[in-house]
């Protein structure tokens, strides 16, 4: 078995920095995912080579504005998204968000880097998102995933 190499934990500041992006990155995902149901999975490459991966169940709704969360794994998303965002334990991370839709669902995806969530390459997702031979899975149509407004420090100091 390798050997893994120990993760040095964040400073207090960049974790919360990171949260507070993490919260953004949230909200902005609730707006450009709209109205439905969403499930959302989040897959990090730590630096001490493991994978870890947290998904949840969601209904989003923007009039007025609710967030159901339909299992019990959001704050484990929440979490491993604020560690993505922060950086310094995550070598990449990817961001997948599939939406109920008819005829089939649809998946739209995000890279963590840089502190921020950026759309994916729609054709690298396509990839990612082909069920394996023998599982039993729907196929996703793939769609570019919207830009997510980032808050710049003007932005959040007006709060």
């Amino acid at each position: 078995m390798p050997a893994h190499s120990e993760l040095t934990r964040p400073d207090d500041a960049a974790i919360a920095a990171a949260m507070d992006r993490a919260l953004t990155a949230l909200a902005a995902l609730v707006q450009a995912l709209g109205d439905g149901e969403h499930t959302i999975n989040l897959v990090a490459e730590r630096t001490d080579d493991t994978f870890v991966r947290a998904h949840a169940d969601v209904s989003f709704g923007t009039a007025p504005l609710r967030l159901d969360v339909l299992d019990d794994d959001f704050h484990a998303l929440c979490t491993l998204l604020v560690f993505a965002l922060e950086g310094s334990t995550v070598r990449q991370a990817v961001l997948v968000a599939t939406t109920a839709a008819e005829p089939g669902p649809r998946a739209c995806g995000w890279t963590a880097h840089n502190g921020w969530l950026h759309p994916m390459d729609t054709a690298e997702l396509q990839q990612a998102v082909i069920p394996c031979p023998g599982v039993p899975a729907a196929r996703r149509e793939v769609y570019d995933a919207p830009v997510l407004h980032q808050l710049t420090d003007e932005e959040d100091a007006c709060g």
